[in-house]
């Protein structure tokens, strides 16, 4: 039995097709630029590899080519083995604490909370409804990013915001990335052999968080109402005073969409450098590039700052964790974070740090104070997971 895993982005469609018991990824894929000029279509089964070109003009048509290229490439999606269809959805708001059988209510409930969600919501809401018809006869389920984080003391998710204001609206640290955190720092237990862990795990890819978990229990995290708080990332600012909203609009003029913008895609490192892409930020850094330097510094501080706050809130640590796109492969990013870090006793062993591989492991050396750990995240795996628990 099998699970089809979609994540439905505001122009794109990434799936894949998994065994929740062994975690192979039987066949994946991906639709993008939908709704451009020219679109792109990709589908792999085995050995082979189906490409497509031409127009999508929405998800709707991506979603019919995919399934048609399900049907002639391979393998079925109508002889009955798919359990369920995964669905990614950023923002559950309060509402889910896991997964949800998606109904006409949950539906209209993920589409309520396309507010607290503008980049990421209507873009699922698009696969979900897309899916349901294409797919009525197999239970579809929502996996939230927001879940994981509902353990969140009321001390760390509360905002010092008007009481009234923020119960009317919903403002809270909802949190993000929470099926990467939650699978990751289930894993690392497993690999440390302890239940009884106070970790830190660092999610680093174009979007980044950081998560303190103690016991199996998100007790903080770095992204916020929405996922641009915390962390620099691609293109988002991170941590901001909030009065530079109000400093743009008075002095430059600036709309709330202009800002808005700015804040979500033109920022980060993208807006430091050019470059939202941690491979060319460091290409440049290391051809001289002053901007890349000091991007590179704003960006591990900032990484340091939070690893530094999450041991005194978890009074201890004992280990760190690096996943997504950088924290996986980005061997330097790890050597700038851990040389910060070295005054508190933590030790990288240089050598298993720059080998690259898709295997957990362990880069501290023994007698490090905290252990660094590499390990690759599978969003898609613990979204087929999750779904399987309700079907």
């Amino acid at each position: 039995m099998s699970v089809l895993v979609i994540n439905s982005g505001s122009s794109s469609i990434k799936y894949q097709l998994v065994n929740p018991e062994t975690g192979e990824a039987i066949a994946s894929g991906l639709v993008e630029r939908i709704g451009e000029e020219s679109g792109h279509v990709e589908h792999h089964f085995g050995e082979v590899t189906r490409e497509l070109n031409g127009p999508v003009p929405d998800h709707g048509a991506g979603l019919e080519t995919v399934l048609g290229l399900f049907a002639e490439v391979g393998p079925s999606l109508t002889d009955g083995s798919i359990s369920a269809v995964g669905h990614r959805v950023v923002q559950g708001g309060k509402y889910f604490d896991g997964p949800a059988l998606i109904t006409d209510e949950v539906q209209a409930r993920i589409e309520q909370l396309c507010p607290l969600a503008p980049l990421h919501n209507p873009a699922h809401l698009k696969g979900i409804i897309v899916a349901r018809r294409l797919l009525p006869d197999v239970p579809h389920v929502a996996v939230f990013d927001t879940a994981f984080f509902q353990s969140l003391p009321g001390e760390a998710a509360t905002y010092a915001l008007d009481r009234a204001v923020a119960e009317k609206y919903e403002i809270r640290r909802y949190g993000a990335h929470g099926t990467s955190h939650q699978y990751v720092s289930g894993k690392v237990s497993e690999l440390l052999e302890r239940d009884d862990l106070k970790q830190i795990v660092l999610h680093l890819g174009n979007g980044a968080s950081a998560s303190a978990v103690v016991n199996g229990k998100a007790v903080e995290t770095s992204m916020g109402l929405t996922p641009l708080e915390g962390l620099v990332m691609g293109g988002r600012t991170g941590d901001i005073d909030p009065a530079v909203v109000f400093h743009l609009s008075r002095v430059a003029g600036m709309s709330i969409d202009q800002i808005d913008n700015l804040f979500n895609r033109q920022s980060g490192l993208k807006g430091l450098t050019g470059e939202n892409d941690m491979r060319a930020v460091w290409d440049m850094a290391e051809a001289g590039d002053a901007n890349a330097i000091e991007a590179l510094e704003v960006y591990a501080h900032r990484i340091v700052k939070y690893i530094g706050s999450y041991t005194a809130i978890m009074g201890g640590l004992d280990a760190i964790t690096f996943t997504a796109g950088a924290g996986e492969n980005d061997n330097k990013l790890r050597a700038m974070v851990a040389e910060r870090l070295a005054p508190f006793g933590v030790k990288l062993d240089a050598e298993i740090n720059a080998v690259r591989s898709k295997e957990p492991r362990v880069i501290s050396t023994a007698d490090s104070s905290v252990k660094l750990i590499v390990l690759p995240t599978n969003e898609e795996l613990a979204i087929a997971r999750q779904a399987m628990t309700l079907v």
